[in-house]
């Protein structure tokens, strides 16, 4: 399960080096002193050799990195793995740049996607991406196994508010703290969306430009208003689709997207459901679809299924449920048929039971889990009460339980992470283009609220609204976010101002009753 989630090399002269070392400004203040430390040349002067990715689709790269832009020439540095797809057409006009979302998301084949859908943007542009320091292909950030990820969400009911349930998971969480301490080597204090914020200036320099443009999905939103905010002369224009809300810090996100997720499950899902009664048999009102998803993950509670090896507990039965909250299109159909299955495994078809099983297996990739921690703990402060833990997540088990009953986790590690002593960056705006920002208004991730508040603090920036649930705007089925988008980043066209957009109506079913 990612949190954010929104599923996606030409050989350069010596003189290119040369040249992009000209462009490369120092980091643009130090954390200790608020001076800017030079950057070594092992780093600006680097070459990168482009071959072709593993996908094919792509030329990747490997760029060097300092693990701490604010000490560059301290310790080892880093690896951050690079791609593009260079532009088709004959009238190139520049480098779009591009991020995952997450945090803990790969962005390397990214620009594959991109392309494949908007062959207006492949022919004008260089797309490029990147796997984020921590991440993927780059230099990675090591915690627990895999077993001890799960055991967050196969150990009892997460709902289970008993001082036993909740100390166990206090234990938990300062145990995977341990392990991201001790495995790590000493990269934890590095991972943070100012660092990397640093290397996507290094990889524009190296790419020999100017300037950059920048398309970015959810975490990805609040990494490209980093980065604008950082380097502002170093950008030309930037769409930011359905951002994290950067402006209050992490612990302030993240506690509100149990009511988002909430929201969008009993707006949108359960109507859905209920509609489609004769097809999925879960109940003809909305009431009735949310008790039939009650009563099914009251009995996972009670008795967990080992469906082809998997233990199926009703922790995984909400994450599976959130994940479909994102994309109606993709998801609602396969997340009903799956509430099938588990009430009558015995029914299912092998194949059916095998592919629930994989889908099930691991809420989050011990990767995944590692760098979204790293990231979310370490941007920004976060209580270290825990006797606030206890009661903020109880309040939103009790009211928003779909995600609110993970908050007591999140809380928990977040409150034992070790503090980084990263910058707090002010994003107001200023010496940058307009910025266009994309958002809809039942997202259960970047919450629209969050969205309407990332737009007023960026002044002269335009909001696209979408009038629908999905967690991402671009290449979602919107003839009218993507020509908006296309426009701005082909031209520098803005909607003259704020406007609206109609989302994608909701799926028709393809199974049959």
């Amino acid at each position: 399960m990612q949190l954010f989630q929104k599923p996606a090399r030409w050989a350069a002269a010596a003189a290119c080096a040369l040249l992009a070392a000209a462009a490369l400004p120092a980091a643009a203040a130090s954390a200790d002193t608020g001076a800017a430390p030079p950057v070594p040349g092992r780093y600006r002067l680097q070459h990168l050799d482009w071959q072709a990715c593993d996908s094919g689709a792509l030329e990747c790269a490997t760029m060097a990195v300092p693990r701490d832009w604010y000490h560059p020439d301290a310790g080892p540095g880093l690896s951050v793995q690079v791609s593009r797809h260079r532009a088709t057409g004959p009238d190139r006009r520049g480098v779009l740049m591009m991020a995952a979302g997450g945090p803990g998301a790969s962005g390397l084949n990214r620009p594959a996607t991109l392309t494949g859908l908007s062959p207006k943007l492949a022919a004008a542009y260089d797309v490029v991406g990147f796997d984020q320091r921590g991440v993927g292909a780059s230099t990675n950030v090591v915690c627990s196994d895999q077993d001890t990820v799960d055991a967050f969400f196969t150990s009892g009911d997460l709902r289970d508010r008993s001082a036993a349930a909740i100390g166990a998971t206090f234990d938990r969480a300062r145990a995977f703290v341990a392990d991201c301490e001790r495995h790590s080597g000493g990269l934890l204090p590095y991972l943070t969306t100012d660092q990397a914020a640093h290397d996507m200036d290094l990889y524009r320099s190296l790419l020999g430009v100017d300037k950059v443009s920048y398309y970015g999905p959810s975490y990805a939103g609040a990494l490209g208003a980093y980065y604008a905010t950082e380097f502002p002369r170093h950008v030309e224009r930037v769409v930011l689709d359905s951002p994290a809300d950067f402006t209050r810090g992490w612990q302030s996100f993240l506690v509100g997207q149990p009511l988002s997720f909430q929201r969008r499950f009993e707006r949108d899902f359960l109507p859905w459901l209920a509609k489609n009664d004769a097809t999925y048999h879960q109940g003809a009102t909305p009431a009735d679809a949310k008790a039939s998803y009650e009563r099914l993950r009251a009995t996972l509670r009670d008795h967990p299924l080992d469906l082809d090896g998997t233990l199926v507990t009703p922790n995984q039965l909400d994450a599976a449920a959130t994940n479909a909250l994102y994309d109606a299109g993709d998801r609602f159909e396969d997340f009903a048929l799956l509430m099938g299955l588990l009430e009558h495994p015995e029914s299912a078809p092998a194949d059916a039971r095998k592919n629930a099983a994989e889908q099930l297996a691991h809420v989050m990739g011990a990767n995944f889990f590692a760098d979204f921690f790293a990231v979310s703990c370490g941007d920004s402060p976060w209580r270290r009460d825990s006797r606030y833990w206890v009661r903020e997540s109880a309040a939103a088990t009790r009211v928003n339980p779909l995600a609110g009953a993970r908050e007591l986790t999140f809380g928990a590690i977040c409150a034992n992470w070790p503090r980084t002593g990263a910058p707090k960056v002010e994003v107001t705006g200023k010496g940058l283009p307009p910025v266009l920002v994309l958002a809809s208004k039942l997202d259960p991730a970047a919450y629209y609220e969050g969205a309407l508040r990332v737009h007023h603090a960026l002044a002269g920036s335009r909001l696209i609204t979408v009038d629908g649930g999905d967690h991402g705007q671009f290449q979602n089925g919107s003839a009218c976010v993507d020509g908006a988008v296309e426009d701005y980043l082909l031209t520098g066209a803005l909607p003259a101002k704020d406007t609206t957009c109609a989302g994608a109506p909701l799926p028709e079913p393809t199974a049959r009753g």
